[in-house]
């Protein structure tokens, strides 16, 4: 019995610390893309300031734009920017990753750990950690199902299989928190065999 905990336990502590660390280690917040166009537009009225002088108070310097790949979009989408140029959803990280077991043949043979985030309409994520317990339960049961499908053997990375979860919790969200949810982003998955 100790033998079959022993993994769990190991995958359990290098979860935690791996969380930890990455608390840790986690970036300051990026500007928001509204608040760099409103930078860039106060200094593109303004005079530019001179070659090597510091821009005057209340001047905020322009930021060259990141330039993107072909086939990627900005993040000033129409559809995620509101006519005023607001964003029209926020995205809410739940806090901690989901840890799925893969039963085969009556026995734990693999463990899938998942991150997940929510795509809200804007100021819905204090609903979001408002029911957050009831939307992890809800969660938990569609990934368990999942897995006792046969989701997470063999190539479980696939397309189909990808649209058949990413379907599932998204139906599963929108029962728990209503119209808020507009979609489900899967933003880390791993499948540790044991």
């Amino acid at each position: 019995m100790i033998r079959k905990l022993i993994p769990i336990l190991l995958a359990l502590i290098g979860l935690g610390g791996g969380v930890g660390a990455g608390l840790a280690l986690k970036p300051a917040p990026e500007e928001h893309p509204a608040e760099a166009d409103h930078a860039a537009e106060a200094s593109a009225e303004g005079e530019a300031p001179a070659e090597g002088e510091a821009p005057a108070e209340g001047e905020a310097a322009a930021k060259p734009k990141p330039e993107l790949a072909p086939g990627h979009a900005s993040s000033g989408e129409k559809e995620d920017v509101g006519e005023d140029g607001a964003p029209t959803h926020d995205y809410v990280k739940l806090n901690n990753q989901f840890v799925v077991p893969v039963v085969q043949d009556g026995q734990v043979s693999a463990m899938v750990i998942m991150s997940l985030s929510l795509e809200v309409t804007v100021g819905g994520s204090e609903q979001v950690y408002a029911r957050e317990p009831k939307l992890r339960d809800t969660f938990l049961q569609v990934l368990f199902d999942h897995a006792n499908s046969g989701g997470f053997r063999g190539a479980f990375t696939e397309s189909s299989n990808m649209v058949v979860l990413r379907d599932a919790l998204r139906e599963a969200a929108i029962r728990t928190l209503g119209a808020t949810v507009s979609d489900v982003l899967i933003i880390d998955m791993a499948r540790q065999d044991l």
